[in-house]
């Protein structure tokens, strides 16, 4: 028998009403989001409610404030911390040879079967909620001062962005995890502060005006200062194809508009460990 799929089980359950999912389909297309994330935006149902209807209809144990607790490196290894935010996956405990996992679809056949193939375990999965899954992964993968020991006040990135309300944003994410900051408005007046003083990344959109994402970073690719610091670019397209062609141009990585504070420190902590690796810097260029 087909199994049923993720909007069939709402309806079934009595969580959402058939006309109020065909809208959240139709919201849905073209976006890249989740179904529970339109539905959650609709304000049709919380997240905490398709984990417990997910729990009850396939009988799956319901998991909450994982990220508290310790987890051996080991098992934090089965899983990618970018494949685990990406998924909304997160490995729980390995006993014998099952692995229990945490995540938000069950019905996620692909994600179960590539991990079953990779490790050679049976996969029991465990119901969980994104933030669940968001707030274990920031903190046992990608926070360096709590997972690692790491400092992050090494570190200065510079934010370029012509709207004030995300630049604040994203220094505010950044901040909270210890990185010192620098400002601008353009790629003229990011230009100017990369050769005045060199950060170690730079975040920036891709359209402003004077200069956009793309003149700044032509001219910071050009100079030998500042040709090897990594390039975020910001887009509020987050087509596959967008990204595609922002990579191809050379931008180091690609963080889709409107921003995910857990996604951008994840991307920028990445970035830095690729770039630089573990010793202390000195200076970016």
């Amino acid at each position: 028998m087909a199994r049923k799929r993720f909007g069939e089980i709402l309806v079934e359950a009595g969580a959402v009403k058939e006309n109020v999912l065909q809208q959240a389909l139709g919201q849905q297309k073209g976006s890249g989001k989740r179904l529970g994330a339109v539905l959650e935006e609709m304000g049709v149902i919380s997240e905490q409610d398709i984990a417990v209807v997910l729990s009850r209809q396939f009988g799956i144990k319901q998991v909450r404030e994982f990220a508290k607790y310790a987890f051996p490196k080991e098992l934090l290894q089965l899983v990618d911390g970018e494949k685990a935010l990406k998924a909304l996956i997160f490995p729980l405990k390995k006993d014998e040879r099952s692995l229990y996992l945490a995540m938000v679809n069950p019905l996620d056949m692909a994600t179960l079967d590539d991990l079953s193939f990779r490790t050679g375990m049976r996969i029991i999965p465990c119901v969980t909620t994104p933030s669940e899954i968001q707030s274990a992964v920031n903190k046992h993968y990608f926070s360096a001062e709590e997972s690692t020991g790491e400092k992050t006040d090494w570190w200065t990135i510079l934010v370029v962005d012509d709207q004030e309300i995300v630049r604040s944003a994203v220094a505010a994410a950044l901040k909270k995890k210890g990185f010192n900051l620098l400002e601008a408005a353009n790629g003229a007046e990011g230009l100017k502060t990369s050769f005045r003083q060199p950060p170690h990344l730079v975040i920036t959109d891709t359209v402003m005006p004077r200069m956009d994402g793309y003149e700044m970073f032509r001219a910071l690719q050009a100079n030998p200062k500042t040709a090897r610091i990594p390039v975020i670019a910001l887009s509020s397209r987050a087509a596959a194809e967008e990204e595609a062609r922002l990579l191809d141009l050379g931008y180091f990585d690609f963080v889709a508009k409107p921003i995910n504070p857990i996604r951008l420190v994840a991307r920028v902590s990445r970035a830095l460990r690729i770039v630089y690796g573990d010793s202390v810097p000195s200076e970016a260029g």
